[in-house]
């Protein structure tokens, strides 16, 4: 999934809207609740349906791995244009400090 937010539309709708239309095109199966909560993303409650985990090792375990990715993009779309690591790594602090 990949989200472009609108201010118009409070984002949590937007991330549902986008989730059905995924699930509608087939690029999520019916299990994508079953995964997120064997992630411990999301929790059930037998009578209170799902919510959102507020377990903060499972946040932060997430956030770790999603940055990891996020980095290694980075690096591989900047080394396919030709830069080595140490302009890359040059370039993101130069940016860091605007």
């Amino acid at each position: 999934m990949n989200f472009k937010f609108s201010d118009d539309v409070p984002i949590y709708l937007q991330i549902i809207e986008g989730i059905k239309v995924d699930i509608v095109s087939g690029r999520v199966g019916i299990y994508v609740g079953y995964e997120l909560e064997r992630q411990g993303l999301v929790a059930s409650e037998r009578t209170s349906g799902r919510y959102v985990s507020i377990d903060e090792e499972k946040i932060k375990a997430l956030q770790k791995d999603l940055s990891e990715q996020y980095i290694s993009d980075l690096f591989e779309h900047l080394r396919n244009l030709g830069m080595d690591d140490k302009t890359i790594v040059d370039a993101v602090n130069k940016w860091e400090d605007k």
